[in-house]
């Protein structure tokens, strides 16, 4: 699933394309790409005649600003999805929703999997919902350590487990909360309230740095591909992560194994030697 990296590497070059265009039309050709709307026919009636005014993103989910704000256009890529324009080629298979607009060639929404989605809410609506809940975004809004650690205190659950609740921070995923964690030379399983202050303060500084190196490399595309930048291109972190997916291959800092274990049904990669 694209995390904030990756989500962010396509809100980027949304903007420029997007930011001031107003949507002149919309084909839905799956039903199940708006079942978040609770009326799947808003999805028309409220995007289309819309402008932009701002390409936006909270953690993993795409939020555009409509007239300034009357409605929120959310995008949600899943496990396969993206975001890609026409370029005057063959329309890619499993293109599921195509928006046209004004400000230059229509967007396909390609997803073979169907588990991404889009909607666009009131922003009362947005404030309910599940996205409403979300934590601040990890990015733009990391928490201080000493409130970070606030959130942490006392709580038992794996820090690894901790990362990956949006509610908490939204934005990490499997692949960068393991390169967080082996920054920070914290093991996977320890419980998130036994992190101390020079621990948290490692931790919320690794943060930032593996978001921003993955947004400088355009995001993890993993072997499969499923995730693709807008203009076709891989992203190139892959070649630059230290522990995910790296089961048996030397840790970069020590030359000790990488190791797999299983936390929370998600596979979790560490160095035994590095990571306490």
């Amino acid at each position: 699933m694209p995390e904030l990296p990756e989500v962010e590497t396509v809100r980027r070059a949304l903007e420029p394309v997007l930011t001031g265009a107003r949507i002149t039309g919309l084909d839905v050709r799956r039903e199940r790409m708006v079942r978040r709307q609770p009326n799947p026919a808003d999805v028309a009636a409220r995007l289309v005649g819309r402008r932009v005014s701002q390409v936006g993103r909270h953690g993993k989910f795409l939020q555009l600003d409509l007239d300034d704000g009357e409605f929120v256009w959310v995008l949600h890529l899943g496990m396969s999805g993206r975001l890609t324009f026409d370029d005057d080629g063959a329309e890619p298979l499993h293109t599921n929703v195509v928006v046209r607009h004004d400000g230059g060639p229509d967007l396909w929404f390609v997803d073979p999997r169907t588990f991404g989605f889009m909607a666009v809410f009131t922003p009362e609506e947005l404030a309910v919902s599940t996205i409403g809940a979300l934590g601040p975004d990890a990015l733009w809004e990391l928490p201080e350590s000493r409130a970070l650690g606030e959130q942490l205190d006392g709580r038992s659950a794996s820090i690894k487990s901790l990362l990956l609740d949006q509610r908490i921070v939204a934005g990490l995923g499997n692949i960068y909360a393991d390169e967080v964690l082996h920054r920070s030379h914290i093991h996977p399983r320890r419980a998130g309230g036994s992190l101390d202050a020079s621990e948290l303060t490692a931790l919320r500084r690794n943060v930032r740095l593996v978001l921003e190196a993955g947004i400088a490399s355009g995001g993890t595309s993993l072997n499969d591909l499923a995730y693709l930048l807008p203009d076709g291109r891989a992203g190139q972190f892959l070649m630059k992560l230290r522990a995910y997916g790296r089961e048996g291959g030397p840790c970069r800092t020590c030359g000790t194994p990488i190791e797999r274990l299983v936390i929370a049904q998600r596979s979790s990669f560490f160095c035994p030697r590095c990571q306490t």
